[in-house]
């Protein structure tokens, strides 16, 4: 249970990350609505509002590095999970050690198997 509520954790994450681009992608390509206007027409004008441009590159700016954060640490995480690293909801560790123990366990059987094969043998002679 803990394994998908972790899966679906990262999952939503992975999705507000991506309504982000998108608004970022949407503010970008219309520009930032406001009383005098949107960017672009901020731009168009032969005397530009500097104050306005300037605080909207940095809101834009901060916005893409949260992104670009957000985005390095699903990466990291993923790395981790696909190298077999140890992580949070991994349990590639404890079920490898468990198939080493079942395997240990089915050789040591094997083995009892053949001592026992062999004190009988020796016990009919």
């Amino acid at each position: 249970m803990a394994t998908y509520s972790l899966a679906n954790e990262r999952l939503r994450a992975l999705e507000d990350i991506e309504r982000e681009i998108g608004a970022i992608l949407q503010n970008a390509g219309s520009g930032y609505e406001d009383k005098r206007g949107t960017v672009i027409l901020e731009l168009s004008k032969e005397k530009t509002n500097e104050r306005l441009l300037d605080r909207q590159a940095a809101a834009f700016t901060a916005s893409v590095q949260h992104v670009e954060a957000e985005l390095s640490a699903q990466i990291r995480y993923l790395t981790q999970v696909a190298t077999g690293q140890p992580h949070e909801g991994s349990s590639y560790s404890s079920r490898k050690d468990c198939q080493m123990a079942l395997k240990r366990v089915d050789y040591a059987r094997l083995k009892l198997s053949e001592v026992a094969r062999t004190c009988e043998q020796m016990l009919e002679n």
